[in-house]
């Protein structure tokens, strides 16, 4: 019998366990109750404040007109890289469960500004 190196065996030997992960697949998600496009620019978000009913399901859709920027809303763990122009946009989905204000602020350092990038998603019954 040929010997069959360990890497391949453990390759094959994983194959099983793949079959049970979830898929990720955004085609099996539910659709958002909102989608809402946000530009990043010299240390502002367009738009900078938005407003939804408690309970519903945003997909925010991120990209930047300059350089690369965050999108960091530690309420929800989200804590992402936003593509400079000509990349694809940046997505995630929050769903507001409770009402009040959330705020969303640059993560990443782009420029003398960056302390004031900030949004906030005001949540209302």
């Amino acid at each position: 019998m040929k010997r069959m190196g360990r890497a391949r065996l453990l390759s094959i030997a994983m194959l099983p366990m793949l079959a049970v992960l979830p898929s990720q697949d955004r085609a099996q998600e539910p659709a958002p109750d909102r989608r809402i496009e946000i530009v990043a620019e010299r240390f502002s978000y367009f738009p900078s404040r938005i407003r939804v009913r408690r309970g519903t399901t945003v997909e925010f859709v991120l990209t930047s007109d300059d350089t690369y920027h965050g999108f960091f809303m530690p309420q929800f763990g989200v804590n992402l890289m936003i593509q400079p122009p000509g990349k694809d946009a940046t997505t995630v989905r929050v769903t507001f469960s409770e009402a009040g204000e959330y705020v969303f602020e640059c993560s990443r350092p782009c420029g003398a500004g960056h302390n004031t990038m900030r949004g906030v998603v005001v949540v209302e019954e």
